[in-house]
Parts: C-alpha cells; sequence; structure tokens
C-alpha cells in the first residue's frame, strides 16, 4: 500500500505510478525539476490557492499529460473527488480527445481500480466526454468550441494557438475573442472553479500574452524557458522558484541534452526558438531588427553640448503610417521623424602617394559617411481631421523638409488635405507607395543597422520605436515599424543612407577630378 499512500500525497509520485500504463517500455519516466514545478501549481490549485494558473513552458515538456491526464485521474481516484468535473480544450479537438483515451486508458487499469476503485464507477465512455457515477465528467473540445451549456470546475486550455496559423492576426483574434468572452463563462462557480492554461509562446498578442498584460493581478504565473535567462527568473506566489542559477543551463538536459537542442535549434529558426523553447514571443535582442543596432545619442565621451543637443542635421524626413478612427481595436497612426548630418571624414589621418609623400588632411576631398537620427516619434489614434492636425504641428514643430506618407486607404486624401492647410513649400508632402510585405521591407533595410548608420536619444518615444522593431514581425503592434521602414528606404533610395564602400568610391571619384597639377593619384592606406 506504499504506492497508494505516496500517489495520495504527491501528484508527481502518481504520476511515477502510472507512468508505465500509458507509456512503452522504450520510454521509461524521466525525472525533471520542471515536472515537480507543475505538480505543485496543480495541487495548488486542488486546494484552492490558485484559481488562475498560466503556465509556459517548451514543447516536449509533458504538459498534456500532466494537465490533462494525470491530474484529473489524481483527483478523482487518490484524492476522492469524482464529482469535479473537467473542460479541455485546445486549438485541434483531436488533441483533446486523444488526452481523453489516455485519461480513460488510465483510470480503466485494474490496478487503479484495485486501489480506487470504490470512489467511482465509470459509467458511460466517449471520445469526447467521460462520465462517472458521481456526477463527474471529462469534456474535449476545441478553443473556439464550447458555446453554451458545458460549465467545469476545471478549465483546462491547452495550446489554444495553432503555431503554423499564430501569424495570421483574424486567428488570434478570433481565438482572443473565445478565451475573453466564452471561457470566463464556462465555470461552474466564479469564485472557486479554476482556469489553468498551458502553452508556449507563438506571438506577443497571443493568449498568454493577453493575460500577462491584462489580467497579471488574477493569473499566477509559471514560466519555464528552455535555457535560463537571469533577467527572467521566474518566482510565484506559491513560494517556487527556478531552481537554475547559471545563465544558459537546459530546463531538461535529461531528456534534452545541449545537442538535440542545438540540432532542433537551427532547423527552427530564431523566431521558433524564441516563442517555443524560450517564451518569448522575439529573440533576446531582436528579431529581424536587432535592438544592439541602435546607436546610443549622445556617443560616449561625448562633451555636455552634445548632451543635450543634436548634430546640426542636413535634412528632416517625416515619415507617416496613416490608420483612421479612434477606436481601441484600430491600429495606431505612427509618425516618425528622421535627421540626417554627415559625421567625420571616412579615411582616417592621410593619404599616401605613389612616391611615397603623404597627403595632407586639408588637402584631402571632405567626403564623409552620412548618419541617420530618430529625432522623434509619436503613435495615437485619431480622427481624420485631428490626424491631420497633429501631424502638421510635428512637422513644423520638428522643421521638417519632406514628409513621406503611406498611400493606402485614405493616405492620398490626407495628403490632399494637409497640402491645402500648409503653406506653400513650407515642407514637401510625398505620397509614398507601399512596395512588398513588411516582413521583406524590414529584411530590406536590415543593412543600414547593420552599417551602424542608425541612432537614437535616449527617450521613452525613441524606446518605443526600438521596441516595436525589437519584436517585429511577432508584436502586438507595428506601426512605428512602418513607418521606420518606410522612412529608411526613402532616405537610401535618395543617397542619404551611404555605405561605407560607396563612401569611398565617392572618395576616389573626386580625388580622380581633383585639380592636382602633375600630382599623381594617390593611394588609400
Amino acid at each position: 500500500m506504499v504506492a497508494r499512500e505516496k500517489s495520495e500525497r504527491s501528484l508527481l509520485d502518481f504520476v511515477r505510478w502510472g507512468w508505465h500504463f500509458l507509456e512503452p517500455e522504450t520510454r521509461p519516466f524521466v525525472w525533471g525539476w520542471h515536472l515537480e514545478a507543475f505538480c505543485k501549481h496543480l495541487e495548488a490549485v486542488t486546494r484552492g490557492e490558485i484559481t488562475r494558473l498560466l503556465i509556459n513552458c517548451p514543447p516536449g515538456a509533458m504538459k498534456s499529460l500532466l494537465t490533462e491526464v494525470f491530474w484529473p485521474a489524481w483527483e478523482w481516484g487518490p484524492l476522492a473527488q469524482p464529482h469535479l468535473r473537467y473542460v479541455t480544450a485546445s486549438y485541434n479537438e483531436g488533441l483533446t480527445v486523444r488526452d481523453n483515451i489516455r485519461f480513460h486508458q488510465l483510470i480503466s487499469q485494474p490496478a487503479y481500480a484495485e486501489l480506487w476503485g470504490d470512489r467511482f464507477t465509470i459509467d458511460r465512455t466517449g471520445e469526447h466526454k467521460i462520465t462517472n457515477d458521481r456526477t463527474g465528467w471529462k469534456l474535449a473540445t476545441s478553443s473556439g468550441g464550447l458555446g453554451t451549456g458545458e460549465r467545469g470546475d476545471r478549465v483546462v486550455i491547452d495550446d489554444p494557438h495553432n503555431v503554423k496559423t499564430a501569424e495570421s492576426d483574424a486567428d488570434r483574434a478570433d481565438k482572443l475573442h473565445w478565451f475573453r468572452e466564452v471561457m470566463p463563462s464556462r465555470v461552474n462557480d466564479p469564485k472557486t472553479s479554476a482556469i489553468v492554461v498551458i502553452m508556449q509562446r507563438v506571438h506577443e498578442d497571443d493568449i498568454a500574452g493577453y493575460i500577462i498584460r491584462e489580467l497579471g493581478g488574477e493569473y499566477v504565473h509559471l514560466m519555464i524557458p528552455m535555457h535560463y535567462d537571469p533577467g527572467r527568473h521566474c518566482v510565484t506566489k506559491i513560494g517556487w522558484s527556478d531552481p537554475r542559477e547559471v545563465e544558459g543551463d537546459l530546463y531538461w538536459p535529461e531528456r534534452f541534452p545541449p545537442e538535440v537542442v542545438e540540432r532542433d535549434q537551427f532547423v527552427m529558426g530564431p523566431y521558433a526558438v524564441a516563442s517555443q523553447f524560450e517564451q518569448s514571443p522575439a529573440p533576446r535582442g531582436g528579431g529581424i531588427l536587432k535592438r544592439e543596432w541602435w546607436n546610443l545619442w549622445p556617443p560616449r565621451g561625448a562633451d555636455e553640448e552634445l548632451r543635450t543637443r543634436f548634430p546640426p542635421f542636413d535634412y528632416v524626413l517625416a515619415s507617416l503610417d496613416p490608420a483612421m478612427g479612434e477606436k481601441a481595436e484600430n491600429d495606431e497612426s505612427a509618425l516618425t521623424i528622421w535627421g540626417t548630418w554627415r559625421a567625420m571624414p571616412s579615411h582616417s589621418t592621410q593619404l599616401a602617394l605613389p612616391d611615397g609623400s603623404l597627403l595632407r588632411a586639408d588637402e584631402m576631398p571632405l567626403v564623409t559617411l552620412p548618419r541617420l537620427m530618430l529625432a522623434y516619434s509619436w503613435s495615437g489614434r485619431l480622427n481624420f481631421a485631428a490626424l491631420v492636425d497633429k501631424v502638421i504641428e510635428l512637422c513644423r514643430k520638428q522643421k521638417v523638409d519632406s514628409l513621406l506618407v503611406e498611400a493606402k486607404a485614405n493616405g492620398l486624401s490626407l495628403v490632399q488635405e494637409i497640402i491645402r492647410l500648409t503653406r506653400e513649400q513650407e515642407f514637401a508632402v510625398i505620397p509614398r507607395p507601399v512596395p512588398g510585405d513588411k516582413v521583406a521591407r524590414a529584411n530590406a533595410i536590415v543593412p543600414i543597422f547593420t552599417a551602424g548608420l542608425v541612432f537614437a536619444p535616449d527617450r521613452s518615444w525613441a524606446d518605443k520605436v526600438i521596441g516595436q522593431c525589437e519584436v517585429f514581425p511577432k508584436g502586438m503592434h507595428d506601426d512605428l515599424v512602418d513607418s521606420t521602414t518606410q522612412a529608411l528606404h526613402y532616405l537610401r533610395e535618395i543617397g542619404l543612407a551611404q555605405f561605407s564602400a560607396e563612401v569611398e568610391m565617392e572618395e576616389r571619384r573626386q580625388l580622380m577630378f581633383q585639380s592636382a597639377g602633375d600630382r599623381p593619384l594617390p593611394y588609400l592606406v
């Protein structure tokens, strides 16, 4: 009776006891500290200490077996609570049906009946619903299903998003609508019934993201990334803390050793790794447009004047991504303003001539590398008239030379209205067609960042732009990203975002045509 006593005290011990009934001998039970973390939090739900639980973990962590098979079987049998009713949902109903079959397989074992058969009898069995003679049942459905009728004491939502379709705004919106408006009414008792969401992250605006942003005070959040990140160390209200101490340590090396993880990461790519493995919608440091690529202004060691002022700009460009409407569900309009200036000469100190003499610095052509500064940003939801007024106000205040407006929807009408309301030649207003898709446009400006041409000040409005770029295309909003890519594309086209190789060619061209008498052409050293 040792197995019975241990199982009735501990969910994890019950899992150890029942493992071989569900898995073949070729797959022995492999302990991991995360399994104990799962079990401790599910036990807290059983005791009523937690009624809202969010678990983020990598695939293959045994989350479905624990939450949809072992936990209900443990509460019905070892804990003598067969009256409990479970609603289980996943993006694919077939997955919850699969777990219903495994649940039935476990509670139908003669060994289970020998230990806890006096506590309930299965009176109806089906793939979608299993019931017992003590009014308890377990229902399998899908995220988006379960419109009316059934209410559970435990609502378990296991991977509500399909990784393959989570990029679709419409698909995510549909799942969020279901979670916000349908699921809260699917519990028996709003005070004591529990909702458990267990999933891997797929997008900043997935159901887990919504819970973290909007319902953080209600939910206990257990977050276990594949690799330990001290900056995201997880501690929960029941006193549990991630036991890892060394950055990069794996969560379950006994099952997923380094060579296996590295192999899978290579195939999956950075976005899938960040979401599914690390429980972050974008790779640390950014995906396409990394945070580390932005140069902070002022530079280190700058004098006091530079700390409070921008460099003198040669050209100021405003870039508008318009969205019409004030309702919260509408996208925001976004405006970024960029200044360009020239840095110090790209060649170091002097040029060598073929005869061995040196060309002095003051004799060199002054061709310098361009630099691009994020000088201001704004985003918000305004109606047409208010947006026109706001854009004109900011363009005048920042003394822009040109305003780009994305030529979509009402963009052309907005261009016409701004031209009508501004003085002639106050600033140029340029409607801009939208080439390619968002991701392609972002990838096209990566070389501008990696060349070190882009700067931004240490300001909250600049960090908002950098933050959106960092999580793109997994972020909840991308309006400032669209404004940024539009601006940098244009600056590149008109020659204000040149790379060092292009500047060197310009230097050589100027030297070639420089009036230097009989002096031979110099060579760069």
